[in-house]
């Protein structure tokens, strides 16, 4: 049965990586439903997203390989389950619609911020998970919503130390070998 797995990979600072890692899941056939790159807790160490929706037993054999790529130091995989995750939408709506219609929505709305209010439109920010996002977008298009964005997955394991306190551990496993 296929589930969604989110994919931390935490590697080099190259932009080569980018294609290699991805190269190994359209090998596979599998759609990246949302990739994110950002930095790290560590310097000049990136961390990547990846969130796919796939089988255990096609998901399972992802990880040694990208952990295969010299560049990677650390790649994991957790189901929704294991991790906090959240994703940030922007929406445009007209000004003049929100003057005419039941402002609550917006004003008693806690996900919902206005960031930007200009005479001809207003933009509003929500955090939440895919399905909030998606419910937002339907009672923004009551609104006549002009524009939409949103980001791709950030996510947290929510039982890990951080990659920094493993990289740290593994390098004093490694100066005892040599001690």
């Amino acid at each position: 049965m296929k589930k969604q797995y989110t994919f931390t990979i935490y590697a080099e600072d190259q932009v080569q990586l980018f294609q290699k890692i991805t190269l190994i899941f359209s090998r596979k056939k599998i759609k990246i439903e949302s990739f994110n790159f950002s930095s790290s807790e560590v310097d000049q160490i990136s961390r990547f997203t990846i969130v796919v929706t796939e089988t255990y037993e096609i998901v399972k054999n992802l990880v040694p390989q990208i952990e295969k790529i010299i560049e990677v130091y650390k790649c994991y995989c957790n189901t929704n389950e294991d991790i906090i995750w959240k994703q940030i939408a922007l929406f445009k709506v007209l000004t003049s619609i929100l003057y005419q219609e039941n402002l609550n929505f917006f004003l008693n709305n806690a996900a919902v911020t206005a960031v930007s209010i200009e005479r001809d439109y207003t933009i509003f920010q929500a955090t939440g998970n895919e399905e909030e996002i998606n419910d937002l977008v339907v009672q923004f298009s009551d609104f006549n919503l002009i524009e939409f964005v949103k980001s791709p997955r950030i996510a947290l394991i929510r039982k890990s130390e951080g990659f920094a306190k493993e990289l740290s551990d593994k390098e004093r496993e490694e100066e005892q070998l040599f001690v």
